[in-house]
């Protein structure tokens, strides 16, 4: 695991800011490319301020960042600095810190739109900020005292006073400013609640505001929500600091204040009709619907009656909301319910059908696994590991790891698992070929390992040295006739590039034989082979320049 220091919103600011001044706008839509090709070898933060990382260019370069100065960063890049290596590991950096990563890949051109802003926007966001003040005091004193009961007032009506008290600023040039300011004239109405009902108004608000900049989009034409630059930062931050709220532990006396329980109950109504609702390319709500089971809701539960509730209601959505529901979230979300009533069987038949249909973000599936390795339900954690590896074929590299490193915690708590890890890990042959060559390697499975490189006609000057290592320390027999049907099929391509090949392998091939002892053999071979090629004039060249001849 990653050891990634923490950054706050402040911060994070900052250094978009100083990304859309240290690089060009070219330089960062090339590092996004090398981001999203996972060229990122090796990634670490010795220092809160300090990133240093690996990324595959036309050969492996070394970055070093100081977040503090990226003009006094450094790569080993010919550019040396502000280069697509460094912005790699930067958008890198983003992404395991959960923020929004195409706000690094536009910074530069979102900072010259904010020096000319288009005149749409000019209007409503150039009001100064005493004007601002002002109407902000005066939406706070008309609507204050109707505030004040909010406590017994159901949610639905929460975002209706929400509406009324941000109707001054519209949403015109929504944005971060707009958020910002939205979210200003919310929390100016300063209700005196409860610590929980605090924490509840707080995730409302965000997400009332979340609700007024996407659902323009949602309710128009472009069914793929794409939001433009400005509203997709603004949702982005907004996500985050929805997040981070439901992350934290929710402050709820619910046998003494049947109201707050009340309201937490509201609180999931609401986002069921949402996430129930929202587009299929959408997954704003489903997020934190599922966020809200997992640290508010589950917590206090006692019993399953919540969930099987939970289920029916979601059972009988498909009638009441009609063509318009996400059927994909629709089955996700019963998919969970069945999952907490330790129901695998229908919660798995509920993720292959939303697989085979929508197609499943593998990230959502180590939910899951996750949850059980902390229960330390390890025969219950094999079996969905079973299931689960077929619907991660399009994972990312780093998601198969983590899947792999799951099946290596369940092989220890259950060494009979093994086998069972060895089918799964087969069946997700090709996507899972570099995790499934990684645990052969690991558990010794020498021989199976280099049937697999024969098997997919792999050819050994594909490997460096360091990965071939352990097999020629444990089991170098297995590599010679890996190494001679591969001189045979360079010396008969026939061209001086496949000659020098061929010379390449039989140095190794004559390291090989001499630590095991055969020296006589490798002579034998290299005399007949020198022999049986003596007219290719271009091969015995090569076998001079080697000093094999």
């Amino acid at each position: 695991m990653i050891s990634i220091y923490p950054i706050n919103d402040a911060k994070w600011q900052e250094l978009r800011s100083h990304v859309a001044t240290s690089f060009q706008d070219l330089t960062l839509k090339r590092g996004f490319q090398y981001y999203k090709q996972e060229r990122i070898r090796e990634f670490s933060m010795p220092e809160p301020e300090r990133i240093e990382a690996s990324v595959q260019g036309t050969e492996l370069y070394q970055v070093n960042i100081e977040l503090n100065s990226l003009t006094s960063s450094r790569c080993s890049c010919p550019v040396g600095e502000c280069c697509k290596h460094m912005a790699a590991a930067l958008m890198q950096y983003a992404h395991l810190q959960q923020r929004s990563v195409p706000a690094l890949v536009n910074a530069h051109s979102a900072l010259a739109l904010e020096r000319t802003p288009p005149p749409s926007h000019q209007a409503a966001l150039s009001r100064s900020s005493a004007q601002q003040g002002e109407l902000k005091a005066a939406a706070a004193m008309r609507w204050r005292d109707q505030a004040s009961g909010l406590a017994r007032m159901p949610v639905t009506k929460w975002h209706e006073l929400f509406e009324a008290c941000t109707a001054p600023i519209g949403t015109a040039g929504a944005g971060s400013r707009y958020a910002e300011s939205a979210l200003d004239f919310i929390f100016a109405l300063n209700p005196r609640l409860a610590p929980g009902l605090e924490q509840l108004y707080e995730l409302h608000a965000h997400l009332f505001v979340l609700d007024k900049l996407i659902k323009p989009v949602q309710q128009g034409l472009h069914t793929n929500l794409h939001l433009g630059y400005y509203t997709q930062v603004a949702a982005d931050d907004l996500t985050h600091a929805v997040s981070q709220l439901l992350q934290q532990k929710l402050e709820l006396e619910a046998e003494e204040a049947p109201e707050e329980a009340q309201r937490l109950q509201e609180t999931l109504d609401y986002l069921r009709d949402k996430m129930l609702t929202e587009p299929q390319s959408s997954s704003y709500f489903l997020s934190f619907y599922e966020q809200l089971w997992q640290t508010w809701n589950r917590p206090g539960l006692k019993g399953t009656e919540a969930y099987r509730e939970e289920l029916s209601r979601l059972e009988t959505a498909e009638d009441s909301i009609g063509p318009a529901l996400s059927r994909l979230s629709w089955l996700l979300a019963q998919s969970s319910m069945h999952f907490y009533l330790h129901q695998d069987e229908e919660a798995w038949d509920k993720l292959r059908e939303a697989n085979n249909s929508f197609h499943i973000h593998p990230g959502r599936l180590f939910y899951y696994l996750r949850e059980l390795q902390h229960l330390q339900a390890w025969d219950r954690l094999q079996r969905w590991l079973i299931e689960i590896g077929p619907l991660l074929t399009s994972a990312r590299a780093s998601m198969l790891n983590d899947y792999l490193s799951y099946w290596e915690e369940v092989t220890k708590q259950l060494p009979e698992a093994e086998s069972h890890m060895w089918e799964s890990l087969i069946r997700m042959l090709p996507s899972a070929s570099s995790i499934y060559q990684e645990a052969l390697l690991k558990h010794g499975k020498w021989q199976r390992w280099m049937d697999y490189q024969l098997s997919t006609g792999r050819e050994p000057l594909e490997f460096r040295v360091t990965e071939l290592a352990p097999v020629e320390k444990n089991a170098p027999e297995l590599l010679l006739p890996f190494y001679h049907q591969a001189v045979q099929r360079y010396i008969l391509h026939k061209n001086r590039d496949s000659y020098k090949d061929a010379v390449k392998l039989l140095k190794r091939l004559a390291k090989l034989y001499k630590k095991l002892k055969q020296e006589a053999r490798w002579e034998e071979f290299l005399e007949g082979l020198i022999g049986r090629y003596s007219r290719l004039r271009a091969f015995q060249e090569e076998l001079q320049r080697g000093k094999l001849l």
